[in-house]
């Protein structure tokens, strides 16, 4: 077959070059990327398993000595009996029951409180963001032993006006929860387009309790999660407010407890302990389920 030639080119070699096919590259350099993909994933596998297992000791292992130490007894035996009087002793489970109790009204009143004002906040009355920030940071300074010197008299006249029970201090505990809880909700706000959804709902006709329960509430409904548990955990956690307050919460009762058996003691304190975990797990699989529902 003759090749065609022009005037530029009278012999026809640079066409006929055009069109012989390129050589292969090395199979060696196209296995050298991968290579060095493969080499810094092992690396990077090295080095988590390098951070993970001492922190994974750092927190199992003195879960592993309360466990043991709760099912010790005599004669190097071990067994289950301070376990199973955890619910045989009254005054323990009046204590969970109300420290349940508490945390539940907590996380209530903390939500009712705090994602209305600050979605209007961050719709109505933005130059407040500050001062409202503020306000909710603010316990993060006070000590708890002062707070509990400033809010005793007034404790006095609550105990006056609504008896004297433990349920009362969920005021108090609102207080303390404000700081982790605003973080967390705020955060959740400023991930959405808040001005833009509220707007639309408003321009489709929809009150404002319906763009806060019908729009904003499912957009941040990770937010409120992680809010609630924040105070889940400090309320069930805490313990001097209530002891200087003389109420009896699940901390004080594990506190006096802990003076009379201390195996059961350890026990419930490690329950509560596996009770945070399996909330805090629960939690991630609801987001993660959330989110793989939103993506399909």
């Amino acid at each position: 077959m003759t090749v065609p030639t022009s005037p530029t080119d009278p012999t026809g070699v640079a066409r006929a070059a055009a069109r012989v096919p390129a050589s292969a590259p090395p199979a060696r350099s196209a296995r050298a990327p991968r290579s060095a993909a493969q080499a810094r994933l092992r690396r990077q596998s090295a080095l988590r398993w390098a951070v993970l297992l001492p922190l994974g000791a750092f927190f199992l292992l003195p879960l592993a000595a309360m466990l043991e130490f709760s099912t010790r007894e005599a004669g190097n035996r071990h067994d289950l009996a301070a376990w199973a009087a955890i619910g045989d002793t009254p005054e323990l489970v009046q204590g969970i029951t109300t420290s349940l109790s508490l945390a539940g009204l907590t996380v209530l009143v903390m939500l009712v409180l705090l994602v209305p004002t600050l979605t209007w906040v961050r719709l109505r009355l933005p130059r407040l963001r500050r001062l409202v920030e503020f306000l909710c940071l603010l316990p993060l300074t006070i000590p708890a032993i002062v707070l509990v010197v400033g809010i005793a008299p007034i404790y006095a006249w609550v105990a006056y006006l609504m008896g004297d029970s433990p349920l009362t201090l969920t005021f108090v505990y609102v207080v303390l929860v404000l700081p982790y809880s605003y973080r967390a909700i705020d955060a959740g706000l400023a991930a959405v387009d808040l001005p833009t959804l509220a707007e639309a709902a408003r321009g489709l006709g929809a009150s404002w309790w319906t763009v806060l329960l019908r729009v904003v509430v499912p957009n941040i409904r990770g937010a409120l999660v992680g809010a609630s548990f924040l105070a889940l955990a400090l309320v069930l956690g805490e313990f001097t407010l209530a002891s200087l307050l003389n109420f009896d919460n699940l901390q004080v009762q594990i506190n006096l407890l802990g003076k009379r058996d201390a195996a059961e003691s350890v026990a419930v304190s490690l329950a509560s302990m596996l009770f945070a975990f399996a909330l805090l797990l629960a939690i991630s699989f609801v987001g993660r389920r959330r989110r793989g529902t939103t993506s399909s």
